[in-house]
């Protein structure tokens, strides 16, 4: 109740900062276990289970042959990966504290520092399941697996690039859930579950039609997979997509998200939890 506050240099507060969302990024992580082991493996293992089912369901319907020349598994993983990095940082930036959560009443907390912890906290568990992932394939089934990646550092960029995009769009998600809590809720699931074909992890670019292109190529997510895989094989060039377009279109959601974010906070009010 009676506390003095020092005030602090501009380093001083960046480091603050930094502090309260890695705490609460390890909260985040953490929140689905007691065990930090097993908080971690459980995040990863469905990731792995995405991989594994799409591995068999293309050996079963026999559509590996639509597959690009090169690492099957690494085709699978470039569409997996991106899709689950997007759609999990969406959903956890939806779902984030708002601004009349209870965290909220805690002095040093804020939505800012919700929001990064969400996105952090996704982007470390996938990226520490691709990395579990590609070890184990290499150790295990394929010794030469990374020297296969033709462009890793470019195929990396897409990754974080659809982490950016997911975060841009579950933003707008965010900043509009307080005033159309159910609808909003119904609209993230759909476009979650949508992405499953909309994503185009199925196939490439290249070989849709003109007007098959039209339908997929709205989204952000559907450009990075097929770059991704321009970067992962060097017999692969994609010329029906564009990485600077998800760039754009995830920088204007994330602006107008941020501006809906704002408008709502100071509009908040203890209340809206009744209204979920």
């Amino acid at each position: 109740m009676f506390q003095t506050t020092k005030p602090r240099s501009r380093l001083g507060s960046a480091l603050y900062i930094c502090e309260l969302i890695y705490h609460n990024s390890v909260r985040a992580v953490r929140k689905s276990h007691g065990n930090a082991f097993m908080a971690i493996f459980m995040n990863m293992l469905q990731t792995i289970i995405f991989v594994l089912a799409f591995y068999f369901m293309f050996h079963i319907l026999g559509m590996r042959g639509t597959a690009i020349r090169g690492d099957f598994m690494i085709y699978i993983m470039t569409g997996v990966f991106l899709y689950m990095t997007h759609t999990k940082t969406l959903g956890a930036v939806a779902g984030s504290e708002g601004p009349a959560s209870p965290m909220m009443q805690h002095a040093p907390m804020n939505t800012a520092i919700a929001i990064a912890s969400a996105m952090l906290s996704t982007l470390y568990i996938q990226v520490l399941s691709l990395f579990a992932i590609l070890f184990v394939y290499d150790v295990a089934f394929n010794p030469f697996v990374m020297s296969e990646i033709h462009d890793p550092i470019g195929a990396m960029a897409m990754l974080l690039l659809s982490w950016f995009s997911g975060a841009a769009i579950g933003m707008v998600f965010l900043a509009a859930k307080p005033w159309f809590p159910t609808p909003v809720s119904i609209l993230t699931t759909v476009y979650q579950r949508a992405n499953m074909i909309a994503s185009g992890k199925m196939f490439v670019a290249n070989s849709l039609t003109p007007g098959m292109l039209a339908i997929f190529d709205w989204n952000p997510l559907f450009h990075t997979i097929d770059q991704a895989r321009g970067y992962a094989f060097a017999n692969y060039f994609p010329r029906n997509s564009s990485w600077e377009y998800a760039l754009w279109v995830a920088i204007v959601l994330l602006m107008i998200g941020l501006m809906g974010e704002f408008y709502t906070r100071k509009h908040a009010s203890a209340s809206w939890s009744a209204r979920r």
